[in-house]
């Protein structure tokens, strides 16, 4: 049997690939009405989602964040560790909190909760334990299934957790677009585009033509690259 470094490496990313696989096949299958009110609960907000995470895999959330505002959902990301900081003023009745925690009990979460609590503003949890503070706290939890980290021996380091996560803000940004999307028209100057993407807090329009069929996508980056602002 060979045993140099190049096929045991090639053995320990089948290893991890797999059992990121098989958790993601173990969501899909897990999912329940749950989901859909999660959907219904952001599709309602007139506000922002702000989405929290904490630690290295914060990461995560300000990706999801990014998906959120990239696919029509407008949003930001918060690290919980400037909350008590005054951050915890930005978030507004009319908007809505996306929680991120796997053990659902992270210490920092606590005054987000309470303030959720306090001026109406829904809670989505996704968590790794539907027993957790967090998840009972949320208005809605959405609770990934059991899966072992792919860091071996002890699992310490989020692996295959984090990937349910960033696979599960990919579902609820999918899931929000809508059928009836901001549109602009062909002629429309470049600045009052812009303008449209502020005032609706988005960062991508359709463009169509006088019978509403697509001809293209303006996204703000475009605009920035043009040198409009």
């Amino acid at each position: 049997m060979d045993s140099s470094p190049y096929f045991s490496s090639l053995d320990t990313a089948r290893r991890v690939l797999n059992l990121q696989a098989q958790a993601l096949h173990a969501m899909a299958g897990a999912l329940v009405s749950s989901f859909d009110r999660a959907v219904q609960t952001l599709a309602d907000v007139s506000g922002r989602v702000i989405v929290f995470r904490m630690g290295k895999s914060g990461h995560i959330g300000r990706k999801i964040a990014a998906t959120l505002a990239s696919t029509g959902t407008p949003a930001q990301f918060v690290h919980p560790g400037k909350t008590s900081h005054g951050d915890l003023g930005m978030i507004l009745p009319g908007y809505a909190v996306l929680a991120l925690s796997n053990s659902g009990k992270t210490p920092e979460l606590d005054d987000l909760v309470a303030h959720a609590r306090r001026f109406g503003i829904p809670l989505i949890s996704i968590t790794g334990r539907g027993t957790s503070a967090l998840a009972r706290d949320a208005d809605v939890a959405l609770v990934l299934p059991q899966a072992e980290e792919a860091c071996p021996p002890l699992g310490l380091a989020p692996t295959t957790s984090t990937t349910m996560q960033l696979a599960m803000g990919d579902a609820l940004a999918v899931a929000l677009l809508t059928r009836s999307p901001r549109t602009i028209g062909p002629d429309l100057l470049a600045a009052e585009a812009l303008c449209v993407m502020n005032e609706g807090s988005i960062t991508a329009l359709f463009v169509v033509d006088g019978a509403g069929r697509p001809l293209g996508i303006l996204h703000v980056h475009d605009q920035l690259r043009a040198g409009v602002v």
